[in-house]
């Protein structure tokens, strides 16, 4: 029992000191042998033949752009130095460089061209076409518009607070003068309804985002202004069909008289003092007229034809829809401006000009005192006073002989 014993504590002494020296040679043996050096990376693989190769990043040289001519290196020059690099391509392109297209020139005509020339429109940096009539558009149109009628609108209420209605100084008589024939008034309000149809809508879609908006919501803003457009796309032809029209139907009338610039110089009586003296219309109407009707009216009419691509014989690029849109947006406000006091004048600013345009007459006295020179020559049977055969037929009371006489009794 006693070397049993002996013989398993010898075997365990043994076997300690066996292992500890196993471990000892093993951290001795890296010293011994010296670093050990790691195994080399694979050699990259040959690319295959045909396909798409790519280029291998630490392989591009940067120091290429210090070589001379290196801004001026077209896109096959540069592959050759920096493969992958196609900013002179993209340098093209924004420069407004026209490419290659196999689509048709009439029916594409901006088909190889991306990004538009530079230019310099009124108002803007010397920047891509695009780019300049967005600044045309946000930094001149849509603030200054907006002010110029935000002020005509306030002069009005102001005029209109501090001045007043301008009524008659004599009392109405009974007998009546027929101021616009039916003819006349068909005319005038179809042009009306369709100048105003088409100022709203085209107020909502310049101006609508900072007013509107914030009221109803995105969505339903953007379906308003979508219903908008589509009805000022049609509307604009109807626009231009009763202007015509008006300018053909008013336009005798309104032909210049010697008595307008004393009209004008005076300001129509409008700041104080009697009414300075006019036939059927005064100088201000007939500024509305020239101004407003037929340069304005003009220029808004062919520049929206043209954006509706109305026009036959043009080709429509970005760059003409671009200006064509900058001339009607100017044009419009402009005419906006100078609709709005003629708007004023003929409802609240002028007591009887209103009933004039939509039942047709006028009372004597007040044709007297506001167009005395049409009142004279109606009483002088120049001019008849019931001018349509439905006025005629009537049997009106109002003759030149009974003008005359109450010209004589006052």
């Amino acid at each position: 029992m006693n070397r049993t014993l002996s013989a398993l504590v010898l075997a365990a002494v043994l076997g300690a000191a066996f292992a500890g020296g196993a471990q000892a040679q093993a951290q001795q043996a890296p010293t011994a042998a010296g670093p050990v050096t790691p195994a080399p990376a694979p050699a990259p693989a040959a690319p295959a033949a045909g396909g798409i190769q790519s280029q291998n990043i630490f392989d591009v040289k940067p120091e290429a752009s210090e070589q001379p001519g290196y801004m001026q290196q077209s896109n096959g020059e540069r592959m050759k130095v920096q493969p992958g690099n196609n900013a002179p391509m993209w340098r093209q392109v924004g420069e407004g460089v026209t490419g290659y297209s196999s689509l048709p020139k009439h029916e594409a005509p901006e088909a190889g061209n991306l990004i538009q020339p530079i230019v310099e429109y009124p108002g803007s940096r010397r920047t891509n076409a695009g780019e300049a009539w967005r600044q045309v558009r946000n930094d001149w149109l849509i603030p200054y518009g907006a002010a110029l009628l935000f002020v005509t609108l306030l002069a009005l209420a102001i005029f209109y607070f501090t001045r007043g209605t301008i009524g008659l100084h004599g009392e109405e008589t009974g007998r009546k003068i027929e101021r616009f024939t039916p003819f006349e008034r068909a005319t005038h309000w179809s042009n009306a309804i369709a100048f105003v149809t088409l100022a709203v809508s085209g107020i909502v879609m310049a101006f609508g985002r900072f007013f509107l908006l914030p009221v109803i919501g995105g969505s339903l803003f953007g379906w308003l202004t979508y219903a908008l457009k589509t009805i000022h796309n049609f509307v604009g032809p109807l626009f231009v069909v009763t202007l015509v029209f008006m300018i053909i139907t008013f336009f005798r009338d309104n032909l210049p008289r010697k008595g307008d610039l004393n009209w004008l110089l005076k300001g129509g009586g409008l700041f104080g003092g009697s009414e300075p003296r006019s036939h059927r219309f005064n100088a201000g109407e007939k500024i509305v007229y020239w101004g407003g009707m037929l340069v304005l009216g003009s220029i808004v009419v062919g520049s929206g034809l043209f954006l509706d691509k109305l026009l036959p014989g043009f080709v429509y690029t970005r760059g003409e829809m671009q200006v064509a849109h900058m001339i009607h947006a100017t044009a419009t406000l402009l005419m906006m401006a100078l609709i709005m006091g003629h708007i004023y004048i003929g409802t609240l600013g002028m007591a009887g000009a209103y009933k004039a345009m939509r039942k047709g007459y006028v009372d004597e006295t007040w044709a007297r005192e506001h167009h005395p020179d049409w009142y004279d020559d109606i009483a002088a049977g120049k001019i008849p006073a019931q001018r349509s055969a439905e006025a005629r037929a009537g049997g009106s009371s109002t003759t030149a002989g009974s003008m005359a006489t109450e010209g004589r009794s006052t």
